[in-house]
């Protein structure tokens, strides 16, 4: 069983902003060696990223697909149990309203990301 002293709320604050929110590649590829497990998995819709190598590239290409004041942010705590966890964020200009929002849903081992599912919201129509 999955040790619950975890702190759920500091793991997936510090994968959104030393991962998702970090701009320089090289502190990125550092954030998720300490934060991912090595045999990680990124799941997003239409594609799945296994191992560190992995992960980086398809973070690295989300992020330079954006434009540069575009940044992530918490949308409340991340909340989780049993190894399980969620947090709700939304992104856009870092002085504008949200591009877009979705939820992180984490599988956590041995105080690691496992397992993360993004889940995007639908754009309102």
């Amino acid at each position: 069983m999955e040790d619950d002293t975890i702190d759920y709320d500091g793991l997936l604050q510090a994968n959104l902003k030393r991962i998702f929110s970090e701009p320089d590649a090289e502190r990125r590829k550092t954030a998720i060696a300490e934060i991912y497990a090595a045999d990680a998995v990124l799941y997003e819709p239409g594609h799945i990223a296994t191992g560190h190598a992995e992960i980086t590239r398809t973070i690295d290409a989300l992020l330079t697909s954006f434009p540069p004041d575009f940044a992530f942010a918490a949308d409340g705590p991340a909340v989780g149990h049993h190894g399980l966890a969620r947090l709700r964020w939304r992104a856009g200009p870092a002085d504008g309203p949200a591009a877009v929002t979705g939820t992180d849903v984490v599988q956590v081992e041995q105080g690691r990301i496992k397992t993360i599912h993004v889940f995007l919201d639908p754009t309102p129509a």
